[in-house]
């Protein structure tokens, strides 16, 4: 049976008779069910009977149910309610707005509205590069989907999407104090989203665009970028690529490898795919070849996808055209963003010595990470209960921490270059080792480290950014 997960915690309230026995009786089939007990506590006593709370994490939904049954199959034992932790979590949304500023009085009403807030308004739209110092301008990100491409479960539209925005909202707010709000919106039509996102980019100082399934999601983000004056960053693509980066250049480490020595396979050319390649050949790796369903990218292939064709045509040198699993004999390092279970153990035995293997298809990912570990020196997937876990949280929130208060206009593959490398930096060279390539998504350093990355690029390259006025200068002069 698969590991019970935080993800599927799940409360019984349980009424059993009034004795130490029956409750042991209860925690003991709970266990035996495969269940971790968690806490157990007496929400009601009385002279013949306890209700009791007992809290465990599960595999999954049908695991919940079926430790229900185990409970309710012992004698004298009732369950009366089931509560699932993770719905109970979302019960009204996971974030609020609330005002920064007092409105106790009418002297603070008089200066936050009408009519004091007229003079404000004015001022802006005498100058206005001023809205982003007078507003919530300079803090706050769109984090924009369709619903077309959500985590592993494809085309589930706008509303359902929403839970997934709302919680990228509050990791932004929590690792980096950038107020996010999710934009979901119901129209799959490439222009109509370009137009809707574009009117609504007065309020916004960034654009995080998230789950827009390819090939729509590349178009969407280049005419936005082209097309407006703040940073547009699609995280399914550039986060990924910005925290597989960081993890290799320190696997690399690791295994006493050269990133332009090292044959890398790429398996899924997809909006993560193309990134990453762009930005491991940014970093200064030689010798790549993407993977798509048909197998290698080579030279000679035309495609009308221009990113396919961008990797086909600088990519692949030696002109390989074999399938997926050809390919990975002789690799060092192999990159999974496409499906599940692609791949065996003994696939992975055929790579070379202290081979890196990064398996990030979610929940499943292209290999059993304990069997490309019985050879590969470095394992890392996109799951959180196996070490080395590739998690973009550990890219957005920096990233545009630094975009905003650096005024950044645009951004560039040497910008999301150095942000990797900020987080590759945070392991010390006390720390690194195959288990720990990359650090965790709590470590308060990460964001910090790439906010000043960022900022000291876009520093180097005034180009790029607005001209940002501190907060200290002289206002309503």
């Amino acid at each position: 049976m698969a590991t019970p997960s935080p993800s599927y915690t799940i409360t019984l309230r349980v009424q059993i008779p009034a004795s130490q026995r029956a409750s042991s009786t209860v925690v003991t089939a709970v266990a035996e069910a495969g269940a971790a007990v968690t806490a157990v506590d007496i929400a009601h006593s009385a002279t013949d009977h306890l209700v009791v709370d007992v809290t465990c994490d599960t595999v999954d939904a049908q695991h919940g149910d079926q430790v229900r049954d185990a409970l309710d199959a012992l004698p004298d034992v009732h369950v009366l309610k089931v509560s699932d932790s993770t719905f109970l979590m979302h019960l009204g949304g996971k974030i609020e707005v609330r005002t920064k500023v007092p409105l106790k009085t009418r002297r603070d009403l008089s200066r936050a509205y009408t009519p004091g807030v007229a003079r404000v308004c004015l001022a802006i739209a005498e100058r206005p590069e001023d809205a982003r110092r007078l507003t919530i301008k300079r803090n706050t990100v769109a984090v924009v989907t369709d619903g077309t491409a959500v985590l592993g479960l494809g085309d589930i539209g706008p509303a359902a999407a929403l839970p997934v925005m709302e919680g990228k909202a509050a990791l932004f707010k929590e690792f980096a104090g950038v107020d996010a709000w999710p934009v979901c919106l119901d129209t799959k039509d490439t222009e109509e989203i370009i137009s809707i996102v574009k009117a609504l980019a007065p309020v916004y100082g960034g654009v995080n665009l998230e789950d827009i399934s390819a090939p729509r999601c590349f178009e969407i983000e280049t005419r936005l970028r082209d097309e407006l004056d703040i940073p547009v960053f699609h995280d399914d693509q550039h986060g990924t690529a910005i925290v597989v980066l960081a993890a290799l250049i320190n696997a690399l480490k690791v295994v006493g490898k050269e990133l332009s020595d090292v044959r890398i396979v790429v398996s899924g050319v997809g909006a993560a795919g193309s990134a990453i390649i762009r930005l491991l050949e940014a970093q200064g790796a030689r010798h790549i070849i993407g993977f798509g369903r048909n197998g290698a990218l080579h030279r000679g292939e035309t495609s009308d996808d221009p990113h396919r064709q961008w990797i086909a045509e600088h990519t692949n040198e030696e002109g390989f055209s074999g399938s997926l699993v050809e390919g990975m004999a002789g690799a060092d390092v192999f990159i999974g963003v496409s499906a599940a279970d692609i791949l065996t153990g003994d696939d992975v035995a055929t790579m070379n010595d202290d081979a890196i293997v990064f398996a990030l298809a979610n929940p499943t990912p292209e290999v059993d990470p304990v069997e490309a570990g019985r050879t590969a020196a470095v394992v890392a997937t996109g799951r959180s209960d196996y070490p080395n876990q590739i998690n973009n949280v550990l890219a957005f929130p920096g990233l545009f921490r630094g975009l905003l208060d650096s005024g950044a206009t645009e951004i560039t593959d040497e910008l999301l270059r150095q942000a990797a490398v900020a987080i590759a930096e945070v392991v010390g060279d006390d720390e690194r080792n195959p288990a720990f390539i990359i650090p965790g998504v709590f470590d308060p350093r990460v964001a910090d480290d790439v906010a000043e990355a960022v900022r000291t690029a876009v520093s180097r390259h005034p180009d790029i950014a607005s001209v940002p006025v501190s907060e200290d200068e002289e206002v309503g002069a």
